[in-house]
């Protein structure tokens, strides 16, 4: 069954996480859009300031404070954008927390709070979805994976792990979805290192602070590409071409990558200017009140705004072909040309 997604202007979303980061500027960018919106978090205090900027924006938005680890809570966020709503139109599970540091050093109840947050928030933000979107003829679902959902990384597993989990769960929904010809489109986006607050927000094992290995992308590209899929059917979308590049490296030569990604991650963690200090907070069980509402980490590398690969990407399907043929028309054009003789002169 073809699905056909409404327009951003007309649409119902539900936003998870969104009161830091990506989740924070995609309920930006939707509010400027048009979108009617219900966004959630676990910080109360952090969605009210964030209620008062949409009111003052005119936007039609309400909020519900809830964990996305806890399917009661993520019930109760259904529950209130169809009692104020009527419908959802595209659920976006975004939330997402993390932890540095080698698995052997990592507690086993962080591990399991990662999972909890980034992959079980996942399972119970899309069945709630579905339950509620099948009957009121069916939206999207979009779920925030990582260029991690591919390929995994050292000083990162448990991350990692998550990300890979939701990248089995949403394409074994996806085809079960299809199966029923239920009319819901369902997307993972897959983003590469993107400058937001998470690595202030993760919880660190190591001497020094974490830091995300360049390019660095902007969160707003992110933003760009939930919303595309949000009035759009994707199955995969990558942002950044370096997701893209990791994960065909991953694919295609899996054994250098890894030793490429053990001299950096590794030469990255040892750089002593920025040490972890001891009184460190960070997110993993309890937002961080002092970093709510950031939509960026500031971090020391310069932030890439743009993605030509990205862009590609966003096009419709007849525009990336006639770019796709006029490419093979050029390199066969070049293939084609007769080589210059050499001329020797007396």
């Amino acid at each position: 069954m073809a699905v056909k997604l409404k327009k951003l202007n007309e649409q119902v979303m539900v936003l998870t996480g969104a009161t830091s980061g990506i989740g924070l500027v995609t309920a930006r960018q939707a509010a400027e859009a048009g979108v009617k919106l219900v966004l959630t978090a676990r910080d109360a205090d952090a969605l009210d300031t964030l209620a008062h900027e949409m009111r003052q924006r005119g936007v039609d938005a309400i909020t519900v404070a809830a964990d996305v680890g806890n399917p009661a809570d993520v019930e109760r966020v259904g529950q209130a954008a169809i009692e104020r709503f009527g419908r959802i139109d595209t659920w976006v599970n975004n939330a997402g927390i993390g932890v540095y540091g080698s698995l052997e050093q990592t507690a086993i109840e962080d591990m399991q709070r990662v999972m909890q947050t980034n992959f079980w928030g996942v399972v119970h933000g899309s069945l709630t979805a579905v339950k509620l979107m099948k009957p009121r003829g069916g939206g999207a679902i979009i779920n925030v994976g990582s260029e991690a959902s591919d390929r995994s990384v050292p000083l990162m597993g448990t991350y990692a792990a998550s990300k890979h989990a939701v990248r089995a769960f949403t394409e074994s929904l996806r085809m079960e979805l299809e199966k029923d010809d239920a009319p819901i489109s369902l997307t993972l986006v897959k983003p590469a290192a993107i400058d937001t607050p998470f690595t202030a927000h993760a919880k660190n094992y190591m001497e020094h602070e974490p830091d995300l290995p360049p390019p660095i992308y902007a969160p707003e590209l992110v933003a760009k590409t939930i919303l595309h899929a949000a009035a759009t059917p994707e199955r995969d979308l990558f942002v950044g071409g370096r997701a893209k590049l990791m994960s065909v490296l991953g694919n295609v030569l899996p054994r250098p990558l890894d030793g490429l990604m053990r001299a950096m991650v590794f030469r990255q963690e040892q750089q002593p200017d920025q040490p972890n200090n001891p009184d460190r907070r960070d997110a993993l069980y309890a937002p961080d009140p002092a970093r709510e509402l950031r939509q960026r980490n500031n971090l020391p590398h310069k932030t890439t705004e743009h993605s030509v690969y990205q862009a590609y990407q966003l096009r419709s399907t007849p525009v990336k072909a006639v770019i796709v043929g006029g490419a093979l028309l050029a390199a066969w054009g070049i293939m084609r040309r007769p080589a210059a003789r050499n001329v020797w002169h007396a």
